[in-house]
């Protein structure tokens, strides 16, 4: 398959994947001009995580989203740019 190991595991996980289906999801609704915040329910739900700030970490734990996610903050809150 040609998959590249990039952590300190020996090789690729499963739990691999499901990072990668999460980031690559969250990202597509954000293209999609739909409303992240409001998927973020379904998304935990889907993975079974038993706290939905277990899934809102995906935000903060990949640089793109954390930047998508600062952006639509600062879109919402206009004083923070006048600052």
């Amino acid at each position: 398959m040609g998959w590249v190991n990039r952590g300190t595991h020996h090789a690729p996980r499963i739990h691999d994947l499901r990072h990668s289906f999460v980031v690559r999801r969250i990202i597509l609704w954000q293209q999609q001009g739909i409303d992240v915040a409001h998927e973020m329910l379904s998304l935990s739900t889907y993975l079974g995580h038993a706290s939905i700030a277990e899934t809102y970490w995906y935000l903060q734990a990949v640089p793109e989203l954390m930047a998508a996610s600062a952006k639509q903050f600062e879109m919402c809150m206009p004083e923070v740019n006048d600052a």
